[in-house]
């Protein structure tokens, strides 16, 4: 991993992760589940017991159904399902959707820096928004944000894998990493989604620091392979600094 202020020649082709990279999201997603803690109030276990159980759900849901609203609403009513002994009336399936629904509500609220740096990559580099979840909301949130004419390109795959970042390397054409000046990055918040699959697949990693990755996304990165680069840096803006 590198921090060392290096400038790369125009041309590169940049990935780019939405959720979390270019506008708040997961944050939105963690007010909700506190609320639903708070709703549950259970006797037995404590908010962080309640959580892990959640977490448990959610990788079933992500693992069966994707991800998304329609995904999270699922899995706060199957954890509340499992954790109450009182049953689901219409009313708790309100006000638990409730939370979800605020969720949604949420108007798109841009990173520090991406209004301005995300225009200056663009005049220089091709860039790829490359975002995995429900492909009608990432649309919905590319459309709100305002962005969207900054990329040559969007992908929304099910999940970012070894075999996504592959995929999208064939469909467009993409340089691998030892080819010359021109090459392939992807930038991104998670390690799981973001780093270690494209890493794997051979191409360049940037890794953004966000306080509130989801708790899913987490994992150790894997060291670079040699005459791969992986960057980490504090804040989208310090792209411009490389790029």
């Amino acid at each position: 991993m590198s921090t060392e202020l290096k400038t790369y020649a125009p041309g590169q082709t940049l990935l780019i992760d939405a959720d979390d990279t270019l506008w708040e999201n997961n944050i939105y997603f963690e007010r909700a589940i506190a609320a639903f803690i708070s709703y549950v109030n259970h006797h037995e276990y404590t908010r962080d017991e309640v959580r892990e159980k959640l977490n448990e759900v959610e990788r079933e849901h992500t693992a069966a159904h994707g991800y998304g609203l329609s995904s999270f609403r699922h899995s706060l009513l199957t954890c509340f399902e499992r954790l109450s002994s009182q049953g689901l009336t219409p009313e708790k399936h309100e006000r638990i959707v409730s939370f979800v629904q605020s969720i949604a509500d949420q108007d798109i609220e841009l990173l520090p820096g991406v209004a301005e740096t995300l225009p200056e990559l663009a005049s220089r580099h091709r860039l790829i928004l490359m975002t995995k979840g429900n492909q009608l909301e990432q649309a919905d949130k590319l459309a709100r944000s305002g962005l969207g004419s900054y990329f040559t390109a969007v992908e929304i795959p099910k999940e970012k894998n070894q075999e996504a970042y592959r995929e999208v390397c064939t469909k467009y054409e993409l340089t691998p990493q030892s080819a010359g000046r021109c090459t392939t990055w992807m930038i991104g918040n998670s390690p799981k989604s973001d780093i270690n699959p494209a890493l794997s697949a051979g191409l360049h990693a940037i890794y953004i620091h966000h306080p509130s990755t989801w708790v899913l996304e987490h994992d150790a990165m894997i060291p670079p392979p040699e005459g791969q680069r992986l960057l980490e840096l504090d804040r989208f803006s310090t792209l411009a600094r490389h790029f």
